[in-house]
């Protein structure tokens, strides 16, 4: 095994510690022992060999002798000693080096991820209390800036269509948006493939061809895509400078932000639609009673003055039975189109059941409704020829509600005002006081038959 592969254990270095002390005091104990034997040896085989003067040097001579052998071999295994030794040292700084090395290592790669699970917790908590889109839009837009604080970012979002992207939320240093040219997202790379694209320089071969011809040149880019409900239908776009890329923390902190973005944007969406299903008329799309009811009362309280009018399409039966109920839903939808386009955001428009519709306007008189009501019935005629359907026609019944009334009592009169457009022939808007009295009746009567005054159409 080399040196550069040498592993040594703490129980392996204490046994060549102690190797090491056995062996010098072994040398020190041979040496102790040898010198005087050696030196004595060698006195003997210069009494046998010379005599004289010559004794001394011969002496000399046979202690290098007798010694060198022995020296060598003392020397040689003290060398291979230190050798073994040395190599163990190194191999115990390699180690400590190593582990050292793995050490911060794992410390940076642990602060990495404290710091990631920060900003996932904190973002997750953000998007938590965001309570609509564009809330939500909000938190995406600090989340970049914090993300990329020296890189321009923006968030791309298809419309309903699915056929545009439009962008939402944007950052940037210097104030310019990155400018992403992709106008669909069919032709976004990132969205796709529905992976995140890494570009490190827009004039690179294989680099997206709408990061070409920026303003600001050559650039560095990375594209997150956005899906909502397993459907991507964004992304989240970031240039720097050319052959500078995005840091993988940066790129990891942009794909939690577009995952959680998605999840929430979805979340609210389907709420909205689960909200906006329970308040709604399933075929008109208008209010329903309860919700109608409930948002009265709140306007009610904050608002004095409201006109309350009962609509009620004219010989629906015969409609329905004459054409079919299909035609009788596209008569029923086309009704609630023209009151949609009839009035303003803030009224209340609710579809009570059957052909009866409910409709309470804020800040109105009931004569001030009528006016209104009446170009109901002239864009109801128009609108009828347009979409082919069969003609038909409406009654309403308008009233001014009073703050001492409920609102069964308010309805009660708005239904016998609409009662009363039904028996004066019907396609017209009467306007009833608080005593039931006709105000104003106006609109184009049409012959009524004995039958049709006793039961409504």
């Amino acid at each position: 095994m080399g040196t550069s592969e040498l592993v040594v254990t703490e129980e392996q270095w204490e046994a060549e510690r102690a190797r090491a002390r056995r062996i010098a005091f072994i040398s020190s104990a041979l040496g102790f022992l040898l010198v005087p034997s050696l030196g004595f040896v060698a006195l003997l085989l210069t009494d046998a060999t010379v005599s004289g003067t010559a004794r001394y040097p011969a002496l000399v001579l046979w202690m290098l002798v007798l010694f060198a052998p022995t020296t060598f071999l003392m020397v040689r295994g003290s060398l291979v000693q230190q050798r073994k030794s040395d190599d163990i040292v190194s191999a115990l700084t390699r180690q400590a080096t190593e582990a050292a090395r793995i050490a911060n290592h794992g410390a940076a790669q642990r602060e990495v991820q404290v710091k990631r699970q920060e900003f996932e917790s904190r973002l997750a908590n953000a998007m938590d209390m965001a309570e609509d889109e564009a809330e939500v839009i909000d938190v995406i837009e600090r989340s970049m800036a914090a993300t990329l604080p020296a890189a321009a970012a923006e968030l791309l979002l298809a419309d309903n269509s699915h056929a545009h992207l439009l962008r939402m939320a944007s950052t940037s240093p210097t104030g310019d948006a990155p400018g992403c040219g992709v106008s669909s997202p069919d032709h976004c790379p990132a969205a796709r493939r529905s992976q995140v694209q890494h570009f490190t320089n827009s004039d690179a071969l294989d680099a997206c061809p709408k990061l070409r011809g920026r303003p600001q040149g050559v650039v560095s880019a990375v594209c997150v895509p956005v899906s909502i409900m397993g459907r991507t239908v964004g992304v989240l776009h970031a240039v720097g400078e050319a052959d500078d890329p995005f840091a993988p923390s940066q790129v990891t902190e942009l794909g939690t932000l577009a995952n959680q973005a998605g999840a929430r944007i979805g979340l609210l969406r389907v709420m909205a639609d689960t909200q906006l299903q329970a308040a709604t008329d399933s075929l008109t799309g208008l209010l329903n009673r309860r919700s109608f009811e409930r948002k009265l009362s709140a306007l009610r309280a904050s608002e004095p003055t409201v006109a309350l009018a009962m609509a009620d399409l004219d010989h629906f039966k015969t409609l329905n039975d004459t054409y079919g109920h299909e035609t009788g839903d596209r008569a029923l939808r086309l009704f609630a189109d023209v009151l949609r386009g009839s009035f303003r955001e803030h009224d209340l428009l609710c579809r009570q059941g059957g052909e009866e519709f409910l409709i309470a306007l804020p800040a109105c008189t009931a004569e001030a409704a009528r006016r209104g009501l009446e170009g109901v019935r002239e864009r109801l005629d128009a609108a009828l020829t347009v979409a082919g359907l069969p003609q038909f026609t409406v009654s309403i019944g308008v009233i001014d509600s009073t703050a001492q009334e409920g609102l069964p009592d308010l309805a009660s009169r708005a239904d016998a005002a609409m009662f009363a457009a039904k028996r004066a022939g019907r396609n017209q808007v009467v306007v009833h006081d608080e005593a039931g009295e006709i105000l104003v009746a106006a609109g184009i009567s049409e012959a009524a038959d004995s039958a049709a005054d006793a039961t409504r159409a």
